[in-house]
């Protein structure tokens, strides 16, 4: 095949990257190592300045995802990055790889090689314990498996019967790199073959095949420490699409804390409401209050779970005789008539305590 000549427009705005880069480190490097490293490059060249959560937003990655990525330049030595007195990241230094020579940069970062980029803006949290959390994550990162090690990695006495299962999941023969994958979860993240299969399991029946999709499960659960089907199950009942609608509902847009799922969890485990009731309370928490809604819906439906409520025919029922109860119990003042001179108009007294039971109730 003849050889591509590759040439470029004279007057399009470009971004330097450095050779030795490309032939020594971009090989090693993962898909959002790459992209925070060549943004962080143009930038820099633009004099702009730009944060963890710009960077994150910018490719659809998690601030975790950044930060790991960052640390992963440090340790190389390509980059230094600077904290302030409160813990917040106001500066990354890019090192000047055309002064480093032909060898890797030393992981000890030499003062005089770095090019100075534009202060970070300080995230709204301390970067540094996002650091630190990256830090303890950097034991999961993956190898480049070779050839010979894939082919040991098949000639262990379970691994037949472990790729077996996965192809049994995945609906198809595993390429080279999703038996890497497979050996990544035992290697590294330690995983046992229930694990595996209980991971392989979660994530299809989520509708997820994609192995990329299920390293990030498995990366996720490992750095929660999770070793065993049992705890996977705990931790990912917390991401159901149940809790996420219900959430919804309560006008969070976010993934649960864990207090927020043990809430959840009761609801439809303990109580036993299926969604249609729940979201009939969450409507009424919504209406009545923005602050603990998650305290006052839990109120409500642990009020209907008191009184045997099994569909949304019950809640009318009780609707209805609270508001029969509430007739017959009526103050006489409602009806009173005053002299004043706004006589003529129908006069209220709420009583505050009354309406916030009356939401309860509700």
């Amino acid at each position: 095949m003849a050889g591509l000549m590759i040439y470029k427009d004279n007057d399009v705005a470009s971004t330097t990257v450095s050779n030795f880069f490309i032939d020594e480190y971009m090989k090693d490097a993962n898909d959002a190592q790459l992209k925070v490293y060549l943004y962080l490059l143009r930038m820099m060249n633009a004099q702009l300045a730009t944060s963890v959560s710009d960077i994150a937003d910018k490719f659809n990655h998690t601030e975790k995802d950044v930060v790991r990525a960052l640390k992963y330049w440090e340790k190389t030595g390509l980059l230094t990055l600077n904290f302030d007195q409160d813990k917040n990241l106001v500066g990354i230094h890019v090192h000047d790889l055309n002064a480093a020579g032909c060898t890797k940069i030393s992981r000890t970062p030499v003062s005089s090689t770095f090019v100075p980029t534009p202060s970070l803006q300080p995230a709204s949290e301390p970067v540094a314990d996002k650091i630190q959390a990256a830090e303890n994550a950097a034991a999961f990162n993956k190898p480049v498996y070779s050839a010979d090690q894939l082919r040991e990695f098949k000639n262990r006495q379970n691994t037949s019967q472990l790729l077996f299962i996965a192809e049994s999941y995945i609906g198809k023969p595993l390429t080279p790199a999703e038996m890497k994958t497979i050996l990544y979860f035992t290697d590294v993240l330690h995983f046992s073959d229930d694990l595996i299969d209980y991971l392989l399991q979660y994530c299809v029946e989520r509708g997820k095949k994609d192995f990329k999709y299920i390293e990030k499960v498995a990366l996720s659960w490992a750095e929660q420490g999770v070793a065993t089907p049992k705890q996977a199950q705990k931790v990912s009942s917390r991401y159901d699409k149940n809790v996420y609608a219900i959430m919804n509902e309560l006008g969070r847009n976010s993934a649960p804390t864990p207090k927020e799922a043990e809430y959840i969890m009761r609801w439809i485990q303990e109580y036993g409401f299926t969604n249609d009731i729940i979201f009939e309370a969450c409507e009424r928490t919504v209406m009545a209050t923005d602050k603990n809604r998650f305290e006052y819906a839990e109120r409500i439906l642990q009020s209907w779970h008191e009184q045997n409520v099994h569909h949304k025919s019950d809640i009318c029922r009780i609707d209805e005789l609270y508001q029969q109860r509430r007739k017959s119990t009526a103050p006489a003042a409602a009806s009173r008539q005053y002299t004043n001179r706004f006589g003529q108009f129908t006069q209220n007294t709420y009583d505050f305590d009354a309406l916030e039971k009356e939401l309860l109730s509700n």
